[in-house]
């Protein structure tokens, strides 16, 4: 699980997040995703996921996720938070 969303992030959404310990994001509004935790509790990021995640800023897509990719990507968010 937590490897499929590896890959996931990496295909969809490491364009602009960074996905690892890289001091900054591609584009620099963007969060690093092991410290997304800080703007949004990240268990609860699965509702947007699957309703269709949209953002104030137009440079991020709207997207959708199904309900395997949507645990998945939970899973790997989970799994690489950076400690508070």
């Amino acid at each position: 699980m937590v490897e499929r969303g590896r890959v996931l992030a990496q295909t969809q959404c490491a364009a602009c997040h960074a996905l690892g310990d890289e001091a900054s994001s591609p584009l620099t509004p963007a969060p690093r995703l092991r410290d997304i935790s800080r703007r949004y509790p990240v268990e609860q990021l699965g509702e947007a996921f699957a309703e269709g995640f949209v953002t104030t800023h137009s440079t991020m897509p709207e997207f959708v996720l199904d309900r395997r990719q949507n645990r998945d990507l939970i899973a790997y968010l989970v799994s690489i938070q950076a400690e508070p």
